[in-house]
């Protein structure tokens, strides 16, 4: 059987600069009609830096976390920008590093249930070295580690952040795959 939703209304409830927030109405196939919450984001990309055994991390205060985490770069979508730009502008901007070459990984729903965000991850390989350029009011430290080090905190729960571990996982395979 194939399920769907028919969309009756649709209230904005907050729109803010990164996200909004709808309330819709929607008519299931059984004719119930019920309410679905639903977080527009414009999109995200994270990058996975391999420099020989190592991976370029950022290190930054998280706010819903009261927290600092250790996550790979990544940005926000700007409007019409293709995620490999994301990819190189973001990894630049937040530690510096550009790449030679990026390979698209995939991407994933972070929370489908109630997002509609889409995260765009990519391996970053041939890395050189720079100046980091962080945005205003963006506090991050570059951190280099080896990889199987970071994969280790990524199996005993130490790494929290979805797109990192999603990110650093997929990597791993694919240059398995590749050896």
């Amino acid at each position: 059987m194939s399920y769907f939703e028919k969309q009756i209304s649709s209230d904005t409830a907050y729109s803010g600069k990164i996200l909004s927030l709808t309330v819709d109405k929607v008519e299931l196939q059984t004719g119930r009609v019920t309410t679905r919450e639903v977080v527009w984001h414009s999109g995200a990309v994270g990058v996975v830096a391999i420099d020989g055994d190592d991976i370029i991390l950022v290190r930054q205060f998280r706010y819903p976390f009261s927290r600092e985490l250790l996550e790979i770069p990544a940005g926000k979508l700007e409007k019409d920008e293709e995620p490999i730009a994301c990819a190189a502008r973001e990894l630049e901007e937040e530690t510096g590093y550009s790449a030679e070459e990026y390979i698209y990984l995939g991407d994933f729903y972070p929370s489908a249930a109630y997002c509609k965000e889409i995260v765009h991850i990519y391996l970053a390989r041939g890395l050189s070295a720079g100046d980091a350029h962080p945005d205003e009011g963006e506090l991050i430290d570059t951190v280099r580690m080896p990889v199987g080090e970071f994969t280790e905190m990524i199996m005993n729960n130490t790494i929290h952040d979805a797109k990192t571990i999603i990110g650093v996982l997929k990597a791993i395979n694919f240059l398995d795959l590749e050896k």
